[in-house]
């Protein structure tokens, strides 16, 4: 694995953030920028996934880093099911979600990925190193 300097280095990160540009312009569209409450949720629980890589990376820990990344992944579960009340209602057609849904996963498997490699490395964490 490359050496992460700063969160924006992380691919995991990355792709929430395109995710949250992909969520932005659903919630713009007619109907669905109307249901106010899941504009605010869809866009509050995608913002979730991309702020809690970035605010554990800087924790600068690798317990508080897997901390913080199981809560964007939790986040990311949490926008697939929102994307289902967006399909349900009509907001969004079926291939839009699909590409969403299957963005969300694919952000999902990494974050688990990174949580995976940072249990078992030998570092843990920057603010540990002598």
């Amino acid at each position: 694995m490359a050496t992460i300097e700063r969160f924006e280095d992380i691919k995991a990160w990355q792709r929430a953030r395109e995710l949250c540009k992909q969520i932005h312009a659903f919630t713009l569209q007619a109907e669905f920028s109307k249901d106010f409450r899941l504009v605010s949720q869809i866009k509050a629980s995608s913002g979730s996934v991309k702020d809690n890589i970035a605010e554990g990376f800087e924790w600068e820990g690798n317990r508080e880093f897997i901390s913080f990344l199981s809560i964007s992944k939790g986040s990311s579960a949490e926008v697939k099911s929102q994307l289902y009340r967006a399909l349900d209602n009509k907001y969004i057609n079926q291939s839009e979600f699909d590409v969403a849904y299957q963005e969300a996963e694919e952000i999902g498997r990494m974050i688990s990925g990174l949580m995976s490699y940072l249990s078992n490395s030998e570092i843990k964490g920057r603010k540990f190193r002598k």
